[in-house]
């Protein structure tokens, strides 16, 4: 399995795949998005996305397809955002999430307020709107 970055004729995929594991899809289409791709011998097994807000990027839209999970394809694709987001000089990563904390834990993430968030990233659709108050704030810097 090899991770690279999506291809545009690959998006259709990537928005089925992120609807089908509940993730946000409404604000795609407007969003300057860099997804990644865990590629399965021609078919997508996974994917993660970063927007960028400054100097720092928002980690979104990890998802892997059932028969793909439990295998490293969630770490080795948010191992390869982060070295993606290091070489495009971001200095942190955010993420909201209502189901992985632990697994973000486990990658050196750490909890933080909300509202403690860069406000760059706090303009974001994604906070403002679409992922619930709810939802565990992670942080991670780049070094």
């Amino acid at each position: 399995m090899s991770i690279r970055p999506a291809l545009e004729s690959e998006h259709a995929a990537i928005h089925a795949l992120l609807a089908a594991n509940g993730l946000p899809v409404q604000d795609l289409a407007g969003a300057d998005i860099a997804f990644l791709i865990a590629d399965g011998g021609g078919e997508l097994a996974g994917v993660v996305g970063i927007q960028r807000f400054g100097d720092t990027g928002l980690l979104r839209s990890l998802a892997v397809r059932a028969d793909a999970r439990r295998t490293g394809t969630g770490g080795r694709l948010v191992a390869a955002a982060e070295s993606a987001a290091r070489a495009q000089g971001l200095h942190e990563l955010v993420l909201l999430t209502q189901t992985a904390s632990a697994f973000f834990a486990q990658r050196g993430y750490r909890a933080i307020d909300r509202a403690s968030a860069p406000t760059g990233v706090q303009d974001s659709a994604e906070f403002r709107s679409l992922c619930p108050a709810s939802a565990d704030c992670l942080i991670k810097p780049l070094e």
